[in-house]
């Protein structure tokens, strides 16, 4: 599968009532308990500095990972960006692996918007990346070559864990080498959970963090860069200048805050799904499905290309959304309960039933 065409249902209009939609935890929402923490909401004008819910939340987010300070962005995409222009100016370059987030889905805004080269380095299926070939990539102070300042790695990656003790290796020979860390921690609190490591531990080799509170932990929207003072300092003016300042935004942040305050212990529920959904899809000889030790909450599922319309069709008439089944991804949340599993595992066995 062209790996260029795994987001193609973006832009997909699903309306269904009770869906069990597998495309994303993005599609999450907001539950009751998390919209009344609107209604309390503190607020002021944050680029006055003035909102409450959102100075507070940034206080929270930087000392849950042991950082300095933080900064509330809308997006994801929005707070990588800000971080790699943070680190680095006009000409010089940042490595990132080649299948990384930020890399190939973020519109490589870094160099559109910052003039800053991305340099893609190898990786593997489960995201690592070797330390040979960073440094191998890390240009010699000559006027023919950009300055290589930054190296941005993820976890997870597709969802799965990347091994602590290879991330900190490689912060470590990056940072030997005069370079700063990007740690793209989207979904680094389903690491945490897995691993069982505090988000100091995932975090510490890293000067800065981008972390987001709209995936599986439920928040309608935003991220938060975290990292120490001075490059928050610049972060700051960073988002003003792409459009990032907000005015009464405390009544996201205090979405986020529940998220951050209840939210991360309930991932394990999203884990153990996608574990048993795993399990029951393998039983169909017709398929095979990927899911590995480091997996947390995302199993991949291939199927034959004459079962794949069919199948999704089938699927979308009992209000089961999935993206595609050419190693498909289908993501599990907190939309999704162990009783829709074993709906959805039983809608499989019965449209395999019904096409033998």
């Amino acid at each position: 599968m062209n790996q260029y065409n795994s987001n193609t249902s973006h832009s997909q209009k699903i309306s269904l009532k009770n869906p069990i939609d597998f495309r994303s935890d993005t599609v999450t929402l907001p539950s009751n308990e998390m919209l009344e923490c609107i209604e309390n909401a503190r607020l002021g004008d944050d680029v006055y500095g003035e909102d409450q819910e959102v100075n507070d939340l940034q206080k929270y987010a930087a000392k849950l990972l042991d950082k300095e300070a933080a900064l509330f962005f809308p997006s994801g995409t929005q707070s990588n960006l800000t971080a790699m222009l943070s680190h680095c100016q006009r000409g010089d370059e940042v490595l990132i692996g080649k299948n990384y987030h930020t890399n190939v889905y973020e519109a490589r805004g870094v160099s559109v918007l910052g003039g800053v080269g991305i340099c893609p380095i190898e990786t593997s299926a489960s995201g690592s990346m070797n330390i040979e070939d960073m440094l191998n990539q890390i240009k010699d102070d000559d006027p023919h070559y950009a300055v290589t300042k930054l190296l941005c790695l993820e976890n997870t990656f597709s969802g799965q864990v990347q091994p602590q003790s290879e991330l900190d290796e490689l912060a470590k020979e990056a940072h030997s080498k005069k370079l700063k860390v990007h740690l793209d921690g989207a979904r680094l609190f389903n690491a945490h959970i897995k691993t069982g490591l505090s988000m100091k531990q995932l975090t510490d080799s890293f000067d800065s963090v981008s972390i987001c509170l709209s995936k599986g932990l439920g928040a309608p929207l935003g991220s938060l860069l975290v990292a120490d003072q001075e490059t928050i300092d610049k972060a700051h003016r960073l988002r003003k200048m792409l459009g990032g300042g907000m005015r009464q935004v405390g009544v996201i942040a205090a979405c986020g805050m529940f998220a951050l305050k209840n939210n991360i212990q309930r991932l394990q529920e999203d884990h153990d799904n996608a574990k048993l959904l795993a399990k029951g899809l393998s039983s169909f000889e017709e398929m095979s499905v990927d899911f590995g030790e480091s997996q947390t909450n995302m199993v991949f599922v291939n199927c034959p290309e004459p079962h794949r319309k069919p199948l999704e069709k089938f699927l979308l008439e009992r209000e089961i959304i999935i993206s595609n089944l050419d190693r498909g991804r289908l993501v599990c949340h907190l939309g999704i309960k162990e009783k829709d599993i074993l709906f959805v595992i039983d809608a499989f066995r019965e449209y395999f039933k019904e096409s033998a």
